[in-house]
């Protein structure tokens, strides 16, 4: 068993593996009370002010009930946070050894926590993770469905929100432009306007005489 110091210290781990792959983001399930949680695992960017010794942050969802959601930072020993948010999010009854009850609560989580990505995550997971990233690229959630890459002005870099999605929605495509970071995705809300690959790489090619 896991002592309470290192007890997230799979957190350490992903963390890691997540750097070395690229990804700012990484989605798991979880379980408690007979109630299913889709926790989202994200790395502090640097415009961020991240708590002293934090990890990562995490945003757990209730998986019927998007609006039911925390998000709180996490290092080795567990949420960094108060006992009163945890048991009211989670619905963890008060008694007299709440800190027994607490610390076997933070035991159970640990076992849902992963040591590394998982490229074969479900639909639902993958869907958290691109609505988390739409906003936190300031973009609507509804917008899925890519029609263009282009270049940015000024050679600026994609975001790093912008760079996930599209590893997430078109990874083929995403290959073709991943060691060019100064091109983005773009993506609207009607299906109607989604673009093929063959598309979009004919017209980046028509427009900046760069055939595939």
């Amino acid at each position: 068993m896991k002592n309470q110091v290192s007890i997230f210290e799979n957190f350490k781990s992903l963390k890691i593996d997540m750097k070395k792959n690229g990804w700012i983001i990484e989605a798991f399930n979880f379980r408690y009370k007979n109630l299913d949680y889709i926790v989202l695992a994200k790395l502090y960017q640097k415009q961020e002010k991240r708590p002293k010794y934090a990890l990562l942050k995490t945003e757990i969802i209730r998986a019927n009930d998007a609006n039911h959601n925390i998000t709180l930072s996490v290092n080795s020993n567990g949420f960094m946070t108060d006992a009163k948010s945890l048991r009211d999010f989670f619905n963890i009854q008060y008694s007299e050894n709440l800190g027994n009850i607490l610390q076997q609560f933070n035991q159970h989580f640990s076992r849902f926590i992963p040591i590394q990505i998982n490229p074969l995550k479900s639909q639902n997971l993958k869907d958290a993770m691109i609505i988390s990233l739409s906003k936190s690229d300031s973009e609507d959630p509804n917008k899925i469905f890519c029609f263009t890459v282009r270049r940015n002005p000024n050679n600026t870099q994609r975001t790093p929100f912008n760079d996930n999605k599209s590893k997430l929605l078109r990874p083929n495509l995403f290959l073709k432009f991943k060691e060019e970071p100064s091109i983005s995705f773009c993506y609207f809300k009607n299906k109607n306007d989604e673009k093929t690959d063959e598309e979009i790489l004919l017209n980046f090619s028509l427009k900046n005489n760069n055939f595939f």
